[in-house]
């Protein structure tokens, strides 16, 4: 059992930490402290119906004709938008974390957004559905190599939005924004870029 329940938590979870669109968003709204655990089960949710599909044989529908050309080509056009986003945002500066001011959000916008950064990315299909559904077929048990990536999402999720607590003291001061929002870009453009190149 272990034997493809590791391996699949730890593909699982080095495919999730990366700083993306996603976990930016995760990590935000830990930050300020709003919906939290809603967020985090959306986007594990997500993660484990996506990694089910592709356990499921569909990962293998992706890997060529015209379905894998506009997957990779939809994940690098939405990781360079998403990008440059970040990127402006950096360099106009201004965001700050302050608890006790500012309008708290509803949470039904919250959520709608956490949807459409998850479903409509195209990269994710690429990650959860294509990638980790093809080396799931290939272990002797596809579903126990499914499950370890699935609990790694959930680890990884809970970690970030309800661990990002602690990262309030950084994230008061505006400069660690811009910060924040320029390593995104950089990881973005460097993950369409890394797509690109296949």
């Amino acid at each position: 059992m272990f034997t493809s329940f590791l391996p699949g938590f730890g593909l699982g979870l080095g495919l999730i930490a990366a700083i993306g669109a996603q976990n930016a968003f995760v990590l935000r709204q830990g930050l300020r402290g709003e919906h939290v655990l809603p967020v985090v089960l959306v986007c594990a949710l997500s993660d484990a119906l996506l990694i089910s599909v592709g356990v499921a044989g569909f990962g293998t529908l992706g890997q060529g004709g015209w379905l894998g050309t506009a997957l990779l080509w939809g994940g690098v056009a939405f990781l360079l938008a998403y990008g440059a986003r970040s990127f402006r945002a950096a360099w106009q500066g201004g965001a700050r974390l302050d608890p006790a001011s500012g309008a708290t959000q509803r949470l039904l916008p919250v959520v709608l957004t956490c949807l459409a950064l998850t479903w409509l990315n195209p990269h994710v299909y690429l990650d959860t559905v294509v990638l980790l559904g093809s080396i799931a077929a290939q272990d002797r048990a596809p579903w126990i190599f499914g499950a370890g990536a699935m609990t790694a999402s959930m680890v990884f999720f809970t970690t970030l939005g309800f661990g990002a607590r602690a990262l309030r003291p950084v994230f008061a001061r505006p400069a660690s924004w811009r910060w924040l929002d320029l390593g995104v870009g950089v990881v973005m453009w460097g993950l369409a870029a890394r797509l690109a190149r296949g």
